[in-house]
């Protein structure tokens, strides 16, 4: 399938992700809210990959929301001014959640999604890197939480998954200021997980990595990725808890005793995909 903002190729298990807008700097028009999640939810759901790269083209990897294409017309009177406050507000909190939800998907899918960032990533591109799993960047790759410099208060996911990411007087700091934040002072404070020197190089890393990820047992990674993201949000007691249960209930000795043969003999793992998911149809 075509997509206006994105190319999408499955090879080794790997499902790589490309925005494809570079005269535009990769920024996000409306179709990219809806086909991101149509997207991500088809490789989660019909189990086409274990693993999720989301990189980019041009110098940079996305410049946030266009704002062009969300504009509105000019309030002529009183009256309509006031109806179109209503409106505006209304369908304001509406389209926030759309967007919000949009990016949830990269959270919420079964599989590990690393992003890989060369150049600017503004605005809506942190909200999109700040909920995946990992994130690499190349040297000259800077982040922006630019929201501020346009009279806004980021709403699409930055501030409750960047303070769980980074200290909170850096997001605070970022935020009030609007300031660049460097590739290497992102990995100073743990933003990214590696730098490379090159898209180039940063790209084949970051497909090794995933490729790595696809040949572990796709249910053992599932389940450390939904402890992972449950162990952020809850106390340490009922991550405890919930990992017990989680084990108890999905624990497959199957997966474990050819984990450990394939170890052994020094061969790739043959292992079960995740199921089809039922809202897949």
């Amino acid at each position: 399938m075509d997509y206006e903002s994105f190319s999408v190729k499955i090879e080794d298990q790997v499902a790589h992700i490309v925005l494809t807008r570079p005269e535009k700097r990769n920024s996000m028009i409306p179709a990219f809210w809806r086909d991101l999640p149509a997207i991500v939810e088809g490789i989660d759901g019909y189990a086409k990959a274990r693993a999720i790269v989301i990189s980019s083209t041009g110098p940079h990897f996305c410049a946030g929301m266009d704002l062009a294409s969300f504009g509105g017309g000019a309030v002529q009177d009183q009256a309509t001014a006031r109806t179109a406050r209503i409106r505006h507000g209304a369908s304001f909190y509406d389209g926030a959640l759309h967007m919000q939800r949009s990016l949830s998907c990269l959270e919420e899918c079964r599989i590990p999604v690393l992003a890989a960032v060369q150049g600017g990533c503004i605005g809506g591109g942190v909200d999109m890197v700040s909920a995946c799993d990992m994130r690499y960047a190349t040297e000259d790759a800077y982040f922006t939480i630019f929201e501020i410099n346009i009279g806004m208060t980021a709403d699409v996911g930055t501030f409750p998954r960047l303070c769980k990411l980074i200290p909170e007087g850096i997001v605070r700091e970022l935020a009030y200021t609007g300031r660049r934040m460097s590739a290497s002072e992102a990995k100073e404070v743990g933003l990214v997980n590696r730098v490379y020197a090159d898209q180039e190089a940063m790209v084949e890393g970051v497909l090794e990595i995933a490729r790595e990820i696809a040949s572990k047992p796709p249910l053992a990674v599932y389940g450390c990725k939904r402890m992972i993201n449950y162990a952020r949000d809850h106390t340490t007691a009922d991550g405890l808890d919930y990992i017990a249960i989680w084990n108890a209930s999905f624990l497959q000795g199957a997966e474990m005793q050819e984990a450990m043969l394939a170890n052994r003999q020094e061969r790739p793992g043959e292992f079960v995909d995740l199921p089809k998911k039922r809202s897949a149809g």
